[in-house]
């Protein structure tokens, strides 16, 4: 199977995915979707052998391109890097202008003054698109409180403007809520309204934003090591040093640890303004004792999440949100290059013997029984530069799918893309009365990784809609 045709099937499959999620995604997704769509299908009419090209340019430019960007801007944004997210959000949200994105700019403007101590100036920014009615507005009014670490004024905020329900439903002002709680002294409502939070993160699959709160509601109940587990073994791992270690020392003052409040007082001098902030706060409000303040209810629920969470790392290899290494993409391309050596030493990758009987897809072979081929074709390549070609994209988009689908399901759209485009090629050689062409190589899989990581950042994005992040906690911590 050519790559022109691959492409053109990634495209369809793509733009076809978001027109059937129409009622779910913002209008800009669509108009970019539709005219990709209308491009491929002109140029099938007009100019076929050059289709895919043209039209997987359009979806890389305007589709996979902005969804990687921004999630290197989240990056940037965990690692308080706000002037690097600023700038390359500059230039990636003329790709894609429409939903809200041509604003990040302007808020990551206004977290970077904090961070410089020019907190007039980013309020100023803030308090302008906090006027908004938009998720934009909620967003910039929620950082205006948090830099200067106004948590009461923040929990009076949400508790005078949105109701219980909303509250629940978005996440954004549902992680605010709970953190106010627990700055405010309110530990069993943090403990309480955490259990209903987590089912609704449980049901968005955002495990960095359920990670986060579980992490915050294990500080404020003073259990330090179950806060380094978290900073060490799931994805907030992310976070910078200093971020890290202000929840750690907030896990000791709540356990009673006076020495954490020198280890405050330490960062406190080198820190940016808005963690300087969070650490005024943080000694000026002593915390509740969480040994005579949690309800029965509250340390069951504390108890259950502890089970929980041991079960995720026994059962699941890690926690939830975390990255492990990608060992299946590692195994595959490792397969991919013993069959590779195997080519050689029977006689040559690019002898069609040799590839033959080693397995290559030809259609009448597997019409007449010889279906192993669909397999045995994805692992056979003609050449260096095919292998080499393939193995370049299992390695980035392998690790990434492993990542956040896990290996098993990493595996089962591997190999069902691989195995489903060898049997596209197999019912085309049918069709185009080409019975005896032979087709190798693992690009197949390769595009439907490309188009599952596609469909991942998307389904991320447009969870979060108008958000700079695609999980919910990025503004948060």
């Amino acid at each position: 199977m050519s790559f022109n045709i691959l492409l053109i099937q990634l495209v369809l499959f793509s733009c076809v995915f978001s027109l059937v999620r129409r009622p779910r995604l913002p209008q800009g997704w669509i108009a970019v979707s539709s005219g990709i769509l209308a491009v491929l299908g002109i140029t099938v009419l007009l100019i076929p052998d050059l289709a895919g090209w043209i039209s997987g340019g359009l979806w890389g430019l305007l589709v996979l391109l902005p969804l990687l960007g921004f999630t290197q801007v989240n990056r940037l944004f965990y690692q308080e890097r706000y002037q690097a997210a600023r700038r390359l959000s500059l230039g990636l949200r003329w790709l894609h202008p429409a939903d809200g994105w041509w604003e990040y700019p302007d808020i990551l403007r206004g977290l970077e003054l904090g961070q410089q101590g020019r907190m007039a100036e980013a309020e100023t920014i803030l308090n302008h698109y906090g006027a908004s009615s938009r998720p934009t507005g909620r967003i910039a009014t929620a950082l205006l409180y948090r830099l200067g670490a106004r948590w009461d004024e923040l929990l009076f905020w949400i508790r005078r403007n949105w109701s219980e329900e909303l509250i629940v439903q978005d996440a954004v002002l549902g992680m605010y809520y709970l953190r106010s709680l627990g700055e405010t002294g309110d530990l069993n409502g943090l403990i309480q309204g955490l259990e209903q939070f987590e089912h609704r993160l449980e049901k968005s699959n955002d495990g960095i934003s359920l990670n986060l709160v579980r992490m915050i509601a294990f500080a404020f109940s003073g259990h330090p090591d179950q806060v380094r587990q978290f900073f060490h073994s799931s994805s907030l791992g992310i976070y910078s040093r200093d971020v890290r270690q202000f929840w750690i020392a907030t896990a000791e003052l709540a356990a009673g640890h006076e020495a954490a409040r020198e280890q405050l007082q330490t960062l406190q001098h080198r820190c940016e303004p808005a963690t300087r902030n969070a650490i005024e706060w943080r000694l000026t409000h002593p915390l509740p004792n969480p040994r005579r303040e949690l309800t029965p209810l509250s340390r069951q629920i504390l108890a259950q999440l502890e089970t929980t969470i041991q079960q995720e790392t026994r059962y699941g290899g890690h926690m939830t949100g975390a990255s492990p290494k990608p060992y299946a993409t590692y195994a595959l391309i490792g397969l991919n290059l013993v069959v590779f050596g195997l080519e050689i030493a029977l006689g040559g990758s690019e002898n069609l013997d040799t590839l033959y009987r080693m397995g290559a897809l030809v259609p009448e072979d597997v019409l007449a029984g010889e279906w192993w081929r669909l397999i045995a074709a994805t692992f056979l390549h003609y050449g260096v530069v095919h292998l080499l070609a393939n193995m370049l994209g299992l390695w980035i988009l392998g690790g990434f799918v492993e990542r956040t689908l896990g290996i098993g399901k990493f595996l089962l759209c591997y190999f069902f893309s691989g195995i489903g485009s060898m049997v596209a090629i197999t019912i085309l050689g049918i069709l185009a009365n080409v019975p005896d062409l032979i087709g190798v190589g693992a690009s197949g899989a390769i595009m439907g990784l490309l188009g599952v990581m596609a469909a991942i950042l998307l389904k991320g994005w447009r969870r979060e809609k108008a958000r700079l992040r695609p999980n919910d906690c990025d503004w948060w911590c």
